[in-house]
C-alpha cells in the first residue's frame, strides 16, 4: 500500500477534525492531535495561523495536495486543512524516567525506530504495559502517531503507558544514557545473542522499523545490538513479535 493510501484508511479508520474554525478550536481547547495535514501551495493567514499554533503545541504539520486531502475528508467540506485527533497527549522522555523513580524501579523504557504500521505500535505498547515498562518513544517524523487505530491495536494499553514523541530519536538515547541507562538495539546480525545478555539494569530498548531496522545513528547510539535465536528458514520476525519476545525476557530476567 502506498504511503498516500496508507493515509487515507488511517483517516477513515480514525477521528478526523475538519476545516478551519474546528481544528482552531480543536487547538484553542488543548486537544490531543496526532498531526495535521494543510493544503500545499494554498498557505494564506488563516492556514499560516492553523500550522503556527500547532508547531508551537508540537503537532507534526504536513503539506498535503488537495487530492489526498479530498480523499481523507468526510464532509468534502475541509477548507484547506484535516487534523488527525489522537487518543490520548503525548509526554516528555522525562516523564517516562519519573514514572520509574516513582515506582521505585529500574528504568525499562521501550523506543521504536520509525514504525510506520499502526497494527505494530500497537502491539508494541500493549506488550510494554504487559511487562512493566515504563514508557514508549516514538518519533515525530516516518512513524505511526497515538491514534485510534493504535489505542485498538493495544486493546486499551495506549491508556496506561506514558508516550513520548520526540523530534529526534538519537538526541532521546542521548538524554536517557545520560540518565543512566543502557541501549540495546535489536537486529539479526546483533553481536550480542539474547539468552546470554545480561538484561537486568536500566534499559532502554529500541526496536528497528518493519522493513529497514533501525537507522544508521540509532544504531550507533546503541552500546549492545541484541540478536534472536533463529532456527528455520526465515532469519527475521515481525517487528511487534520480536519486540515481545525481547520485552519478556527483560521480564524474565528481571524476575528472578
Amino acid at each position: 500500500m502506498d504511503r498516500e493510501n496508507e493515509t487515507g484508511r488511517e483517516a477513515v479508520e480514525n477521528e478526523i477534525i475538519e476545516g478551519r474554525n474546528a481544528v482552531i478550536e480543536a487547538l484553542r481547547a488543548g486537544r490531543a492531535i496526532d498531526k495535521i495535514f494543510i493544503a500545499k501551495g494554498g498557505v494564506d493567514k488563516t492556514l499560516g495561523h492553523i500550522a503556527s499554533r500547532a508547531r508551537e503545541r508540537g503537532v507534526v504539520v504536513v503539506e498535503a495536495d488537495r487530492r489526498k486531502l479530498d480523499f481523507m475528508s468526510r464532509t468534502k467540506a475541509h477548507q484547506g486543512v484535516v487534523a488527525l485527533a489522537a487518543v490520548r497527549d503525548y509526554c516528555e522522555v522525562a516523564d517516562i524516567l519519573a514514572v520509574a523513580e516513582e515506582r521505585g524501579e529500574l528504568p525499562f523504557v521501550i523506543v521504536c525506530d520509525e514504525i510506520s504500521d499502526p497494527h505494530n505500535l500497537g502491539a508494541i505498547i500493549r506488550t510494554a504495559e504487559c511487562v512493566g515498562a515504563h514508557g514508549v518513544v516514538i518519533p515525530k517524523r516516518r512513524s505511526a502517531g497515538l491514534t485510534a487505530i493504535v489505542g485498538k491495536a493495544s486493546a486499551g494499553a495506549a491508556e496506561y503507558m506514558a508516550i513520548a514523541r520526540v523530534a529526534n530519536l538519537s538526541s532521546a538515547l542521548k538524554e536517557l544514557k545520560e540518565a543512566g541507562l543502557w541501549v540495546y538495539g535489536t537486529a539479526a546480525d546483533g553481536a550480542s545473542p539474547l539468552w546470554s545478555t545480561d538484561l537486568t539494569g536500566p534499559i532502554a530498548l529500541v526496536i528497528g522499523s518493519e522493513g529497514d531496522g533501525m537507522g544508521r545513528l540509532v544504531r550507533e547510539s546503541c552500546d549492545f545490538v541484541l540478536s534472536l535465536p533463529m532456527k528455520g528458514q526465515l532469519n527475521s520476525l515481525n517487528a511487534s513479535a520480536a519486540a515481545a519476545v525481547t520485552m519478556y525476557e527483560v521480564l524474565r530476567q528481571r524476575s528472578r
